[in-house]
């Protein structure tokens, strides 16, 4: 693993607890400049794992806690008249930064959501008409609370969803992670010890190296007969994009860069394709009677015949 990417993960490390998974997942997409979904009901440690990732990093780091009342605005930035000066005055909003903690963000109307669109994929946001160009590296750090409690929340679109270039998933922690968090932080605050480990400089260094990362045509292949078979199952309401399928090659590349290859295999593809691409799928109403997305995917990956590994 790169010397910046280890430093990263220790500087976490201290904080989280069991979620070294997790923290190289985040890697990946900072790696890529990709934005991240993180799942789980409340008091799950979305929102400290998102701090933390920012706090290790020195950047800007803005957050919005996102509610019904919440307005595009209040996300992207105003014009405001200054009676001193008789003028208008942009004012940009929490967007225009580095590292973008939407909390809580399907508890947005889908109006306000929507505002993050243009940022997420262009990295520029209009504001009554004047652009503003959003400094490279941005990434964007979404939390959310399950769709399927639909305690108060609004379902992201499609359209956002697919701009996510992977979902994460926080599950409970086991027994043993647990009682090391109540001992961890019995007496103090962890998070207050993590130190800035990695530059915005280290970043773009890191992001052009990543490119460089081989991937076989091969390997190409077989992203695509999976991307293929997300588009044909009846099961499924269309498919996967071709944004998506260029997200998967690039997470393979990712993760072949943080474990030390100069190439991506098959095992990277098969291993992140949930994460990269479960969140953009929908079953048809029928299907999700009786049908689970996780289950159908697996059933894809173990059908779509796997290449043999090679080297560069």
């Amino acid at each position: 693993m790169d010397k910046e990417m280890t430093m990263l993960k220790n500087e976490m490390k201290k904080v989280m607890v069991g979620r070294e998974g997790d923290i190289e997942l985040m890697m990946i997409a900072l790696l890529q400049g990709g934005h991240l979904l993180l799942e789980s009901v409340p008091g799950t440690g979305k929102t400290l794992l998102a701090k933390t990732f920012a706090k290790s990093i020195k950047a800007d780091f803005k957050r919005i806690q996102f509610t019904p009342d919440v307005l595009p605005s209040d996300v992207t930035g105003i014009q405001f008249f200054d009676p001193k000066t008789r003028e208008f005055q942009l004012r940009p909003g929490p967007v225009v930064t580095n590292i973008l903690l939407a909390d809580e963000i399907n508890r947005a109307t889908p109006r306000t959501q929507s505002s993050l669109l243009e940022v997420m994929e262009e990295r520029q946001v209009t504001i009554d008409g004047t652009t503003v160009k959003v400094e490279d590296p941005f990434m964007v750090i979404a939390t959310q609370n399950p769709v399927e409690s639909q305690q108060g929340t609004f379902p992201l679109p499609a359209a956002q969803l697919d701009r996510f270039f992977m979902k994460i998933k926080i599950p409970f922690p086991s027994f043993q992670d647990e009682k090391e968090i109540l001992k961890r932080f019995r007496t103090s605050d962890p998070l207050e010890e993590v130190a800035e480990v990695l530059s915005t400089e280290d970043i773009r260094k890191m992001r052009k190296q990543v490119k460089e990362i081989y991937v076989s045509d091969d390997l190409e292949n077989y992203i695509l007969y999976i991307i293929q078979e997300t588009r044909t199952n009846p099961l499924f309401e269309g498919g996967v994009s071709s944004r998506a399928a260029l997200a998967l090659m690039r997470a393979a590349q990712g993760a072949a860069f943080i474990q030390g290859r100069d190439y991506a295999t098959p095992g990277d593809v098969k291993a992140l394709a949930p994460n990269v691409l479960l969140h953009r799928m929908q079953l048809t109403p029928d299907a999700s009677l009786t049908k689970s997305i996780e289950g159908i995917f697996q059933e894809i990956l173990k059908r779509v015949s796997v290449p043999v590994e090679t080297g560069a």
